[in-house]
C-alpha cells in the first residue's frame, strides 16, 4: 500500500509509575531525520525509540514529541559533609582563640554554614519506563502510519487517473503519425509545383525525400518506451514497499521521451498534445514527492 510521508500520530500509555504521551508529526523529506522534544532526563531512551520508528517508517522528517508524568512520589535524602563540618568547626576555634571569645558550642552555628547540610533528590531509576514509552510509541505510530496510508490511497487514484489521461494522449500523438508524413509530402510537391513544370517534377525523388523524412520523424520507439513506463508505473503504485525513489526515476524517463517525441513530431497539433502530457507529468513528479 502507498504510504505518504505527510502524517500524524498521537498515543498512550501508563503504569503505576508513569503517564506518557507521545505524538509524531511527519512531513516530506529525502531521508529518514528524526528530531525528539523531551524532557533530557529521558535522553538514554532515545535510542531504543528511534529503533521502534524504522519498524514503520523508512522516510520523511519526524517531529517526536514525549510528555512524561511521574505519578509516584520522590524521595529525597539529606547528606552531611563531615569533612567540611571539621574544618569549619576547626577555623571557628582558631579564630576564638585569636580574637579571645567564646568557643561555639551550638552545632546549628556549624550546620549554617554553606553546603554542610545538602538535600538532594534520590536518583532514579526509571524502572518500567522503557515498556511504557514502547506502548505509548507503537500506538502514535499506527495512528501515523493509518493516516500516511489513507493519504497514499488518495494519491494513488490521483495517479491512476493521470495515467489513463496521459494514455489517452500518447494514443492521440501516434495517431497523427501518418499524418505528419503526409502532410510533409504535401507540402514538398506543392513547393515543387511552384518551382518546377509538372514535367520537371521527378516523383520518385519526391517518395525518397518523403521516405527520409518518414523515418526522421519516426517517434514509434519513443511512444513504445513511454506505454511501457505507464505499465511499470501501475506495476510499482501496487508494490508493498517504499516506491517513492522508483517512481521519481520513471518519471524522469517519461519526460525524456515526451520531449524526444516532441522535437521529432515538428507538428503542431502534437505539439500542444505533448504540453499537455509534460503538465500531466510535473504534476505527477510534484505528487511522489509526497511518497515514502
Amino acid at each position: 500500500m502507498l504510504k505518504s510521508m505527510t502524517g500524524f500520530g498521537a498515543g498512550a500509555a501508563e503504569d503505576d509509575s508513569y503517564r506518557v504521551l507521545i505524538e509524531v508529526k511527519s512531513v516530506n523529506q529525502r531521508y529518514l531525520e528524526i528530531g525528539f522534544h523531551m524532557p533530557h532526563k529521558i535522553d538514554a531512551f532515545a535510542e531504543g525509540m528511534k529503533k521502534k520508528i524504522k519498524e514503520y517508517v523508512s522516510r520523511g522528517k519526524l517531529d517526536v514529541n514525549v510528555s512524561l508524568t511521574e505519578k509516584k512520589d520522590k524521595t529525597q535524602s539529606v547528606r552531611v559533609d563531615k569533612n567540611l563540618a571539621i574544618a569549619y568547626h576547626k577555623a571557628l576555634n582558631e579564630l576564638s582563640d585569636l580574637l579571645h571569645l567564646p568557643r561555639p558550642d551550638d552545632i546549628t552555628q556549624v550546620a549554617a554554614f554553606p553546603d554542610i547540610i545538602k538535600v538532594e533528590d534520590n536518583e532514579e531509576s526509571f524502572e518500567g519506563l522503557e515498556a511504557v514509552l514502547a506502548e505509548a510509541m507503537d500506538e502514535a505510530l499506527r495512528n501515523l502510519t493509518h493516516m500516511r496510508e489513507e493519504e497514499g490511497a488518495n494519491l494513488k487514484q490521483d495517479f491512476i487517473d493521470r495515467l489513463e489521461r496521459m494514455e489517452n494522449m500518447v494514443e492521440r500523438i501516434a495517431g497523427l503519425a501518418p499524418q505528419i508524413v503526409a502532410a510533409y509530402r504535401e507540402r514538398l510537391q506543392k513547393t515543387l509545383g511552384e518551382l518546377l513544370s509538372a514535367e520537371e517534377i521527378d516523383q520518385n525523388r519526391i517518395i525518397q525525400e518523403t521516405a527520409i523524412y518518414s523515418d526522421r520523424v519516426n517517434f514509434t520507439e519513443e511512444m513504445v518506451r513511454l506505454k511501457s513506463h505507464f505499465a511499470q508505473f501501475r506495476k510499482i503504485l501496487e508494490s508493498d514497499e517504499p516506491v517513492g525513489r522508483k517512481l521519481d526515476f520513471l518519471i524522469q524517463e517519461m519526460n525524456r521521451e515526451i520531449n524526444t517525441t516532441a522535437s521529432k513530431a515538428n507538428n503542431a497539433e502534437a505539439a500542444q498534445i505533448v504540453v499537455d502530457v509534460k503538465s500531466e507529468i510535473e504534476k505527477l513528479r510534484e505528487q511522489i514527492q509526497n511518497l515514502e
